[in-house]
């Protein structure tokens, strides 16, 4: 059995997580951590994720809520989660990393601690995103400069970062499989007399909006004809469960920075 530790336990993706470790018969929670304001501090984290009693208490104490753990799950905010990580190489723990939004320095230091313990870092867990990123990866070469390339991304009016982890993980594929510099040819907004499309260029449009929990197209338009491919997420469940399958896979790792096309066996 796998020990495992939540962060962010009172947040969307904190409590599918511990909805999806109570059902597991191979992991089971040992430790849930929220913010030092959260309401939720000192109640049952089981409770807190509407799924019953799991006699585990939500705490603000990282020592407390990662003591018992082999392996943290952590979804929260860049800030949080590189105390997270510190405290996890303290203590010899494995972390699974969904989160995004991390800054160009910040994305260094995860890195950076990354290479010291066992990490799995992935801006989305979905088994269907991951497939996603491996079909972009072989189409953009293929399809070449003939092809324009826009992504658009939409999720839920809540999310702080745009454009999303999993669409500037699209772009910076396509980029690779066309030998281009995304910081150089990424395009994220349009707006009045722009002139015409430069044959580099890569666009990434983001769209906030309702409770849609993440969708993402991928468009290659070429002469007379375009491909899209899409990936829709209908629950926050399949991201959830890749975090556990992410998890149990890790925990018997060596030290080392890995993402999910590790986890799922998908690199060449």
């Amino acid at each position: 059995m796998l020990y495992a530790a939540v962060t962010g336990a009172g947040g969307r993706m904190g409590t599918a997580i511990i909805k999806a470790i109570k059902e597991s018969d191979s992991i089971t929670l040992a430790g849930a951590l929220e913010r030092e304001d959260s309401p939720l501090l000192g109640k049952d984290a089981g409770e807190a994720a509407a799924c019953g009693t799991l006699g585990v208490e939500v705490t603000s104490d990282r020592d407390a809520a990662f003591k018992d753990a082999a392996v943290i799950i952590d979804f929260t905010n860049p800030e949080a989660s590189l105390k997270t990580l510190e405290a996890a190489s303290s203590a010899g723990k494995a972390v699974v990393l969904g989160t995004t939004g991390f800054s160009h320095t910040q994305r260094d230091k995860v890195h950076e601690i990354g290479e010291k313990i066992r990490l799995v870092m992935a801006p989305n867990m979905s088994v269907g995103v991951n497939l996603l990123w491996k079909i972009v990866a072989d189409i953009a070469p293929v399809l070449g400069a003939d092809y324009d390339i826009e992504i658009i991304e939409s999720h839920h009016r809540h999310k702080k970062d745009a454009p999303s982890g999993t669409a500037l993980h699209i772009a910076e594929v396509a980029a690779a499989g066309l030998k281009r510099d995304l910081d150089k040819v990424a395009v994220y907004e349009r707006k009045g007399i722009i002139g015409e499309r430069s044959r580099e260029e890569i666009g990434i449009q983001s769209i906030r909006a309702g409770d849609i929990v993440g969708d993402h197209t991928i468009l290659f338009a070429g002469p007379g004809e375009r491909l899209e491919v899409t990936h829709k997420a209908s629950s926050r469940e399949t991201f959830a469960h890749g975090a556990l399958v992410a998890a149990l896979w890790v925990s018997s790792r060596p030290a080392g920075l890995y993402d999910m096309q590790d986890v799922l066996g998908l690199k060449n």
